[in-house]
């Protein structure tokens, strides 16, 4: 048995997967190969972290959106208010993310012969957002302490040079969790590179023609 192997066999499945959060930035393979697991507490123990995960990956989305970036204009809303609308939008981005990209690679892995559940998929996506929701912990307090009261007021000073910079840390974590997730289907489906691409732009394809649907509307 492994020295991780073991510590993880004397740990709670809840507290096992609580610290396999930040160890998904920095051995990601683990991380997924441990979603093969089937045991119900297991799965079940996957649970809150994957509602943080989410909900914070969600709350760095919406505050990235050109909608936040003035809403402080806005006479209606205040801080407070600002707290509670990323709190509440976030969540709904999130768990929108959580599901309709977690069924597009459902839907990529069937196609290219998996066995797994919707279930493994929605979890590959959730755990591959730790880079997104990592960023909002970072970004947010940067960028308050920068700017202060100009942060999400349009025309100020986190405008120009500086918004760019933050703005491309998080389009970073975005890419990294874009990696992430290739990584995370690949190593909890033990297939090879061609594949696990294959599967992503069957993914991606259904993405397309979801938005475009709605687009249509």
């Amino acid at each position: 048995m492994t020295t991780e192997s073991a510590v993880a066999h004397e740990l709670s499945p809840s507290r096992a997967w609580w610290l396999r959060v930040p160890a998904t930035l920095l051995g990601p393979r683990s991380v997924f190969f441990a979603l093969r697991e089937e045991d119900e507490d297991d799965v079940a123990a996957r649970g809150e972290p994957l509602l943080l995960i989410t909900l914070l990956a969600g709350m760095a989305a919406v505050l990235a959106t050109p909608t936040a970036a003035d809403l402080l204009d806005n006479p209606e809303y205040d801080a407070m208010l600002l707290a509670i609308w990323t709190f509440i939008a976030g969540g709904l981005y999130g768990a929108v993310g959580y599901f309709v990209i977690g069924f597009a690679v459902f839907f990529g892995v069937r196609l290219l012969g998996s066995l797994g559940g919707f279930r493994r998929s929605r979890q590959i996506v959730g755990f591959a957002l730790v880079p997104l929701a990592a960023s909002l912990l970072v970004t947010l307090p940067l960028r308050l302490a920068i700017y202060g009261g100009d942060t999400f007021r349009g025309g100020g000073a986190d405008e120009g040079l500086g918004g760019d910079l933050l703005l491309g840390l998080q389009l970073g974590a975005a890419a990294w969790s874009l990696a992430l997730l290739a990584i995370g289907v690949r190593v909890a489906h033990g297939w090879d590179w061609l594949r696990t691409l294959g599967s992503l732009v069957a993914a991606v394809a259904l993405l397309a023609a979801i938005v475009g649907v709605f687009a249509m509307l």
